[in-house]
């Protein structure tokens, strides 16, 4: 059909701009996160590279052309950490730089020296002694999963603390401990860093704990590894403690975190930090961004059609007697350029009838 008018929009009246947000819950099951298509340390959803510096996590195994990448899991510390100076340790410089690696990227740099800022467990990082973390598990979300970012508030983690052979069973006050970032949300609980915007994730019940950290445009989780030690009587700060916890099921071979960190591969740690995750829950966010134009049809215009159908022997088909108004129905809505170049089509979901009598106003709204 030829269009011979055209209707000119009024920028200023006729179009303006949304956006809107859309969450999506995901749940990361222990079935998933630990492996359940092997033994352990050979799950087929559990992929390791001859680098050794991080393993990834598929929901299948990862050689299935079904799989999808879920996470990838590091470990890293400081070289100010306890642990840098510790003899015989494997791996030492590829943690130290998986460490400085993530701070460079989320944090930045500090403004004196020029050194990469250290994590902390509050939302000052002004190097409070107590609240710094020098060592850390990376838990990097899929930009599959996360889509735009994680919803602020939403991201809840479940991790074993009880023996290695049933790690989320309660032995003497240990078992599940549950990080929450629910005191986030949009308006505040959160700083902005060169990482984009970050929050604090509490021991659900133990409102004062600090034991890690959410980075919600990045997709990243650093867990301090006070996540899977005991707690010290009476204290509020976010602890970077190392002791308590062991982690073999072979009481000649127990570890404790920091021989964990120390004493193992990259992915031989995180084969063990894997078997204490029980379960990570979030919520992502979709940002749609939407321009509607509003196209006005004003009551003395598009009454006839261009179609050559609409004629029959010069008669209009739609009109039984010739004193009858003229008739026409709009089906479809084209976008045009100040050329008159097509840009966008719109169909309606049924013919709207449109004479003299009436004007209509038709809501178009095109989503990016």
């Amino acid at each position: 059909m030829a269009v011979t008018t055209f209707e000119i929009l009024d920028t200023t009246k006729d179009v303006t701009t949304t956006r809107t947000l859309l969450h999506e819950s995901i749940p990361l099951t222990g079935t998933i996160v630990s492996g359940t298509y092997g033994a352990f340390r050979s799950e087929g959803n559990i992929k390791n590279y001859t680098h050794g510096q991080f393993q990834s996590v598929y929901d299948y195994p990862y050689l299935s052309s079904s799989a999808n990448h879920i996470f990838d899991i590091a470990i890293g510390y400081d070289e100010s950490s306890t642990l840098s100076g510790t003899t015989n340790t494997t791996q030492q410089a590829k943690k130290i730089n998986m460490y400085n690696q993530f701070s460079q990227v989320l944090l930045g740099y500090t403004g004196s020296n020029n050194d990469a800022k250290k994590f902390e467990l509050d939302l000052t990082l002004d190097a409070t002694d107590g609240f710094v973390m020098k060592e850390a598990v990376f838990v990097t979300l899929s930009r599959l999963i996360t889509k735009d970012q994680i919803k602020k508030g939403s991201v809840s983690v479940t991790l074993g603390t009880g023996s290695w052979a049933d790690p989320f069973s309660d032995n003497a006050g240990r078992g599940r401990k549950t990080l929450t970032d629910a005191s986030a949300s949009d308006t505040g609980g959160t700083a902005n860093t060169l990482g984009g915007d970050y929050g604090l994730l509490y021991e659900l019940g133990a409102p004062n704990l600090v034991r890690g950290l959410v980075f919600y445009q990045a997709g990243i989780l650093a867990l301090s590894t006070s996540s899977w030690t005991a707690p010290s009587a009476g204290s509020t700060k976010g602890e970077t403690g190392l002791e308590f916890q062991r982690y073999d099921t072979d009481a000649s071979s127990k570890k404790t975190v920091a021989q964990v960190f120390t004493g193992s591969a990259i992915t031989g740690a995180c084969d063990t930090i894997r078997h204490r995750i029980q379960n990570i829950s979030f919520n992502n966010t979709t940002e749609i961004n939407s321009t509607i134009y509003f196209c006005r049809v004003p009551h003395n215009t598009y009454n006839y059609s261009s179609n050559p159908t609409y004629l029959s022997s010069s008669t209009i088909r739609v009109k039984s007697v010739n004193t009858d108004t003229p008739v026409s129905y709009i089906t479809t809505i084209g976008l045009y350029s100040s050329s008159n170049e097509l840009l966008a089509v719109a169909k309606l979901s049924e013919p709207l009838k449109k004479d003299p009598n009436n004007e209509l106003t038709l809501r178009v709204r095109l989503d990016y």
